[in-house]
């Protein structure tokens, strides 16, 4: 039996992670912030299914490099996915300190702990789409330069530099994954895909009745984070550590994924959607479009999920939230804390 340590396996990407591994038969150790509240709602199911015998959780913190060090000392790990992070683009200008510190100190400390090893781990590094920058309409590949845009894409920057650095001086075997964005029903609800998909299911039972965003001309080349974990295994398996692009090679506009979202529920988009300057970046990127090929023809990798069985698989899942709520505010038991309640 492989084992496997993941950082950030509460999040998105960690719950579809955790789920590939162990359907892989693989021993998954997964870190998790100490917190007054529970926060492993994602993975609770998994937890449930898997239990103590092959999926286990370790209070941890990127910030805490002994900790980490002892950690996979003890674990041993054949494979490590650094997926921890800081990861809202909007809230990295706002803590810049803290996105950088996670990002930077987080990626070294793991590091340094596969170079002092005795044992030879295959560690991946999530990097983004983000470092790009995005200032001109064309296709990227993983020779495409980086033009980081926010503090968020900059310490990615770093964070994947040094891991090329390591893989090319201490002949590690560590790689970059560079994910387009990746959504799901398990987004973060601060997401504009979420925040779109969410404000849907509420709009269509009468809970919500205008929907606020920021740039509508943004654009995107958005896939299914399920999809995309595959990616990330698989690169672990080549036969030689390297960089890959992963993407569907589409972009649509956010304009354009709201169009989808409303209209999977028979609703027009221009009669509950409305723009504010306070959800603009300080610094957009405006247009992003990734090429995969590389991965297609080395890993064999390529998305299986469509934009638009995306947005309706989100939608869905965001009805049944919706339909949850309106039963709990019926009954008193619920208040909306969301934007524009009805």
């Amino acid at each position: 039996m492989k084992t496997a340590f993941v950082t950030g396996i509460t999040g998105q990407d960690g719950y579809y992670l955790a789920k590939l591994l162990l359907e892989k038969s693989y021993e998954v150790h997964g870190t998790v912030r100490r917190s007054s509240l529970i926060n492993t709602f994602r993975i609770d199911s998994l937890i449930s299914e898997y239990g103590d015998n092959q999926l286990k959780l370790h209070y941890s913190d990127l910030l805490d490099s002994a900790s980490l060090n002892n950690l996979i000392s003890e674990i041993s790990p054949d494979e490590i996915y650094n997926l921890a992070a800081q990861s809202h683009v909007s809230v990295s200008f706002k803590n810049p300190v803290y996105t950088t510190q996670v990002g930077n100190l987080g990626s070294i400390a793991i590091l340094e702990a596969v170079r002092h090893h005795k044992k030879d781990i295959k560690f991946y590094q999530a990097s983004s789409s983000e470092m790009f920058g995005g200032a001109a309409k064309e296709v990227l590949n993983e020779d495409s330069p980086f033009d980081p845009k926010s503090p968020y894409a900059a310490s990615k920057v770093f964070a994947h530099n040094m891991t090329k650095l390591y893989r090319d001086s201490y002949d590690l075997f560590c790689v970059n994954g560079i994910l387009f964005n990746h959504e799901s029903p398990m987004r973060g609800e601060t997401f504009v895909t979420r925040k779109i998909t969410r404000a849907v299911g509420r709009i269509k039972l009468g809970l919500q009745k205008k929907l606020t965003l920021g740039n509508l001309e943004a654009s995107r080349d958005w896939g299914f984070s399920g999809d995309y974990v595959e990616g990330m295994w698989m690169m672990l398996q080549h036969d030689k550590p390297d960089d890959f692009v992963l993407a569907t090679g589409k972009s649509i506009t956010v304009k354009e994924f709201a169009e989808l979202a409303f209209s999977n529920q028979g609703l027009d988009y221009q009669n509950f959607v409305e723009t504010s300057d306070r959800y603009f970046r300080p610094n957009e990127v405006e247009y992003l479009l990734g090429d995969y090929s590389k991965a297609k023809s080395n890993l064999g990798w390529e998305p299986k999920t469509n934009i638009k069985d995306l947005v309706s698989m989100m939608v869905e899942e965001d009805l049944l939230l919706a339909k949850r709520e309106k039963v709990l505010m019926n009954e008193g038991l619920l208040k909306p804390t969301w934007e524009n309640p009805s």
